[in-house]
């Protein structure tokens, strides 16, 4: 694999005034350097938009889509898959953040060309209690992993890197008549195409 390619990172906000700027900056902050990075705002009532045009500010690097109507996760994730320059897109959820070295662990593992995603593990975290915990216990499954899949949800978006080449055997990826799920269903499909692999230490 050519060194440092570019990386497209996807958010998509609705409502996330509180945790917007959190997940904006743990994609910035991300240590793998050659990225850009999408965020489509879906027409949020709240003051999300306002946080967004104070961090547009900031980092105009970041470029920022803001829906005139409220279209949907799966429709804001296919327009960011279609945007994307990168050779490999990652999903972050506005409520989330990622581990800063995320990227950099996740990207030499696409040392096949039969990989197509590369997950990992994540903490689930406690504000209140200020404390946290890992989410998925023991060691995850690696290779064509569709047996995995059905028996246990094994990967979360917010940990997914996908290889974008790959989703175009899948047009568009995810399918628009799911309001949630629709990662799931689309990790489904391809787990049966592309090996998967996996960052075992949480990274989201």
């Amino acid at each position: 694999m050519k060194e440092s390619p570019l990386v497209t990172i996807g958010l998509t906000c609705f409502n996330c005034e509180k945790t917007i700027e959190r997940a904006l900056k743990s994609a910035i902050n991300q240590d793998w350097e050659n990225k850009e990075i999408i965020l489509i705002d879906d027409c949020s009532t709240d003051n999300s938009t306002t946080i967004l045009s104070k961090l547009n500010s900031l980092y105009p690097q970041v470029q920022i889509i803001n829906n005139s109507k409220n279209c949907g996760l799966a429709y804001n994730e296919n327009v960011i898959v279609k945007k994307a320059k990168g050779e490999f897109v990652a999903f972050l959820d506005t409520d989330d953040f990622w581990e800063k070295d995320k990227l950099s662990l996740q990207i030499p593992l696409f040392d096949d060309s039969k990989v197509g995603v590369v997950y990992g593990n994540l903490f689930i975290l406690n504000e209140k209690l200020n404390t946290k915990k890992i989410f998925l216990k023991g060691k995850k499954p690696k290779g064509f992993i569709l047996d995995d899949l059905l028996k246990n949800y094994c990967t979360s978006l917010g940990t997914l890197v996908i290889r974008k080449n790959s989703l175009n055997n899948y047009q568009p990826p995810f399918d628009i008549s799911f309001h949630i799920m629709g990662d799931f269903d689309l990790m489904i499909r391809m787990s049966t195409k592309y090996k998967f692999h996996c960052v075992e230490k949480p990274i989201a």
